[in-house]
């Protein structure tokens, strides 16, 4: 059930109807069954998976929850809490790199040694990725005793499951989301407007610009051979098409929720006004950032084989070298899981390096940067210098999407040539006329110019500390719906059907 039919926008109707109408104290027994009902929508047999994740996460934590309880010597409580991390996290982590990259792992054996491995079709359930790691960061609070095990099985399956986050997130912790989940709501006419607000914004940022934008990407990069002058306009289309289909599924999502009275974290935070890669990836898919850095980073940098390498370095590169290598090291471990995370293939791995490697000299490099600052007398708080900042950001950045969206290594490495080689902005025009990006050119160019001007100005109000929602509330009723409705006609006028564009693109993982 995508969320761009109307069979989803009935199902969140009915769902919302019945929330506020059924006694409240059944209501997260409501939001658990339609959560099971929409998942199941997409296939009984993905179920299983859902509820292989649930029952294993749920009864690890209450194992590691029993040690805690019991009169147990340090070390024996160590030990055996341990068993049960590694054998709920082995077990999950395990179904989830078997499901998506056990392919990956037979196509690199057989190039690496001439064999002939099958193989396998295995099924792929909708949203794995998202609800296996809000899964085993609960998992891991318990473990270091951030949070209690949830005692109610059900309850605990709604927090796997709900149904707005499940396919694209964001990735929810147990301590900031569950008491919603299983708190009773009131009806409140304030919160759902702002709701449905936010959704009627998701929905113009991903039908209106990223699916326009979408219809150029996939014709420039299915056939870059033969528009090598449109290698940069490739990749400025899909920067446009990401963050606002991404972004904007996040809208869709949160506003859901808010129709429910629950507030999911903020995941977006106007990554294209970033200064630097660092605080690109703390305004961009901040919730998986924030659980890498929760659950790998620090783990990781604080262990004592890294003090242990810390200290060989301070000793061997001096201190500041020495104290920053660790850090590097961590980085680059972190980014190469997130580029993991985004699939089973070596560009998707380039892409995580490419971050991890860019942050991690960025950390070496800071004292001279200080030093070439000082000694050529920049202003950090100076405009001329924050605009340098944000569009040496916004290329570096722009870069990293060749790998995220070309079809393999060879292909980016020839788009990166072609964009500083070729420039042919006129082939835009050229497409086959039997083609969707051969039709109406000029009008979707002005439709997404139209779009990103509009997200742009929304932008600016929001980074200047500005709530569009809040401040829209104190408007007039007629504004608002003169608003609201502007919103909801633009969406069939300018934006384009979801046959021909599909879904959120983040819902695929």
């Amino acid at each position: 059930m995508s969320f761009v039919s109307m069979h989803f926008l009935l199902f969140v109707a009915l769902a919302v109807v019945g929330y506020y109408l059924i006694p409240k104290k059944f209501q997260w027994v409501w939001l658990l069954l339609f959560s099971y009902i929409y998942y199941a929508s997409a296939g009984i047999k993905y179920l299983f998976f859902i509820i292989f994740t649930t029952l294993t996460t749920y009864g690890a934590a209450l194992l590691i929850d029993a040690v805690n309880q019991q009169s147990l010597d340090r070390a024996t409580a160590k030990r055996k809490k341990r068993l049960f991390i590694v054998l709920g996290l082995l077990l999950n982590f395990g179904m989830l790199a078997t499901l998506k990259y056990a392919n990956f792992g037979i196509a690199n054996i057989n190039s690496l040694f001439g064999t002939n491995l099958d193989f396998v079709d295995f099924l792929l359930p909708l949203g794995i990725s998202f609800y296996t790691f809000q899964s085993m960061g609960y998992l891991l609070d318990v473990y270091w005793g951030k949070c209690s095990a949830e005692r109610n099985p059900f309850r605990f399956a709604l927090f796997v499951s709900f149904f707005p986050q499940i396919l694209q997130g964001p990735i929810g912790r147990f301590d900031r989301l569950a008491t919603q989940l299983y708190s009773q709501h009131s009806f409140d006419f304030k919160r759902i407007e702002q709701g449905f607000l936010l959704i009627l914004w998701g929905y113009f940022k991903k039908m209106v610009i990223a699916d326009n934008a979408a219809i150029f990407v996939d014709a420039i990069f299915g056939d870059f051979q033969n528009y090598p002058g449109l290698s940069i306009a490739a990749v400025l289309f899909y920067s446009i098409q990401l963050y606002a289909d991404f972004s904007g599924g996040m809208d869709v999502v949160m506003g859901i929720a808010s129709l429910f009275g629950i507030t999911l974290d903020e995941n977006f935070k106007r990554p294209y006004f970033a200064r630097s890669i660092t605080n690109f990836w703390h305004r961009w898919h901040i919730t998986l950032g924030t659980w890498m850095k929760d659950y790998i980073f620090y783990p990781l940098s604080l262990s004592k084989g890294m003090n242990r390498f810390g200290k060989f370095a301070r000793k061997h590169f001096g201190k500041t070298i020495g104290r920053t290598l660790p850090i590097c090291i961590a980085n680059i471990v972190v980014f190469l899981v997130v580029g993991v995370w985004h699939g089973a293939a070596w560009h998707f791995i380039a892409y995580g390096l490419y971050n991890g490697l860019i942050i991690a000299f960025s950390g070496l490099m800071m004292n001279n940067y200080r030093k070439w600052k000082k000694a050529l007398k920049i202003n950090d708080k100076s405009n001329a210098w924050i605009v340098f900042q944000i569009i040496r950001t916004f290329i570096l950045v722009n870069i990293s999407w060749f790998f995220d969206r070309a079809s393999g290594m060879r292909s980016a490495a020839a788009m990166m040539k072609n964009a500083i080689t070729h420039f042919d902005f006129n082939a835009l025009w050229s497409f086959p006329a039997d083609t969707p990006a051969g039709e109406l050119v000029s009008l979707r160019l002005a439709i997404i110019i139209f779009g990103c001007v509009v997200l742009f100005v929304v932008s600016v109000i929001q980074e200047r500390g500005t709530s569009i929602r809040t401040a829209l509330a104190s408007k007039p009723w007629l504004l608002r719906f003169i608003i609201y409705l502007l919103l909801i006609l633009a969406l069939p006028l300018l934006g384009q059907p979801p046959s021909l564009t599909g879904g959120f693109i983040y819902a695929q993982f």
